[in-house]
């Protein structure tokens, strides 16, 4: 099945893992990927891989004086659509099997 939104898709997620920030690209990368992040950011990365509806403050709290607001933020977005990203390509793997 031919995905038509794959490229821009692709584009978007390029644009948050590799575009400028405040965050290091290598830690935006790993974090869509959901692993190979620091020790620190490993549990917010798998809560929000796993069940981001668990995401509290007080995750966010606990990395605030390592990473500034924008870091957190474009780390967070990283991860989120890493997750999404999985689900996407699950989901159409298992229409394409239908």
């Amino acid at each position: 099945m031919d995905d038509p939104h794959a490229i821009l898709r692709d584009r978007v997620l390029a644009s948050v893992l590799e575009g400028r920030g405040k965050s290091d690209p290598a830690i935006r990368s790993a974090a869509a990927d959901g692993g190979g992040v620091p020790p620190e950011l490993q549990s917010l990365v798998e809560k929000i891989h796993r069940h981001a509806y668990k995401v509290t403050d007080e995750d966010i709290a606990r990395l605030q004086g390592r990473y500034s607001d924008d870091q957190l933020f474009e780390i967070v977005v990283s991860t989120a659509l890493g997750a999404s990203r999985k689900r996407l390509l699950a989901g159409l793997e298992a229409l394409e099997e239908a």
